[in-house]
């Protein structure tokens, strides 16, 4: 069973009028990044809650998820309106196995998401630890529109601080800009100009594919990558070349 501890909102940003995120404080036990925690709210006598992963550094004690409203939610509309010095529910601790840990050895590291769920790869990248095993990584995140690249100037500081190991790319979906591809992820696999703009290849022989979004991205990906790269889920038992969390 859960231990709940007492979070206090410290920041509350509105990236547009659906996407935000909250910072607070909490007495948390250490995390992996990668790692989510569960977050909660009390709401008519019952305790609603739901799964986010961490964005910060496991090194920073300033927490901070990433949402998107769900107009019909129970619980995201409620987080939306909280202010600073307002009280939340967190679990005391994460969990989650979509850490580097858990990714073999390869020579080029793939991280794909799609909206909120570029979360836990800014967390790996804002730590940087045990990066050095891959030559190049590549983060991915795909979008609606280009206004919902939130993290867009974090994501540029990180690939200058990696000095030439990690390449950002970004997917916008319904609208076309200068910057960014246009489409969803898995058909840009599949016409191969992912990695033309990446410059490298999807390789079962030296890459790794970390999937974080909504179903439907990581599915077709994951059908994608296992019908024209010949790649498979990874497992503890048995090792490949996928990993994927799903977002709902």
């Amino acid at each position: 069973m859960a231990n709940w501890v007492t979070g206090k909102i410290i920041e509350t940003r509105f990236w547009t009028e659906t996407l935000f995120s909250l910072t607070l404080n909490a007495p948390i036990k250490p995390f992996i990044a990668g790692q989510y925690a569960k977050l909660a709210l009390d709401i008519e006598g019952e305790r609603i809650q739901r799964a986010y992963s961490y964005v910060n550094s496991p090194d920073d004690d300033r927490l901070e998820f990433y949402f998107v409203i769900v107009p019909e939610g129970r619980l995201s509309p409620k987080l939306a309106a909280l202010k600073p010095g307002d009280s939340l529910q967190i679990t005391e601790d994460a969990a989650g196995f979509f850490i580097l840990d858990e990714i073999p050895e390869c020579k080029t590291l793939w991280m794909l998401s799609t909206g909120t769920a570029i979360g836990p790869f800014l967390s790996i990248l804002q730590q940087g630890k045990n990066l050095d095993r891959f030559e190049h990584i590549v983060l991915v995140h795909a979008v609606r529109y280009s206004s919902d690249l939130s993290y867009l100037p974090l994501m540029e500081q990180l690939q200058q601080s990696y000095a030439g190991k990690l390449k950002i790319i970004t997917v916008v979906s319904r609208e076309k800009t200068g910057s960014s591809l246009m489409g969803r992820i898995p058909a840009l696999i599949e016409n191969g100009n992912l990695e033309t703009a990446a410059g490298l290849s999807i390789s079962p022989s030296d890459s790794h594919v970390m999937l974080c979004g909504n179903p439907e991205m990581v599915r077709d990906t994951r059908d994608i990558l296992q019908s024209t790269r010949e790649m498979k889920k990874h497992l503890r038992r048995k090792p490949g070349h996928i990993s994927s969390e799903q977002y709902w």
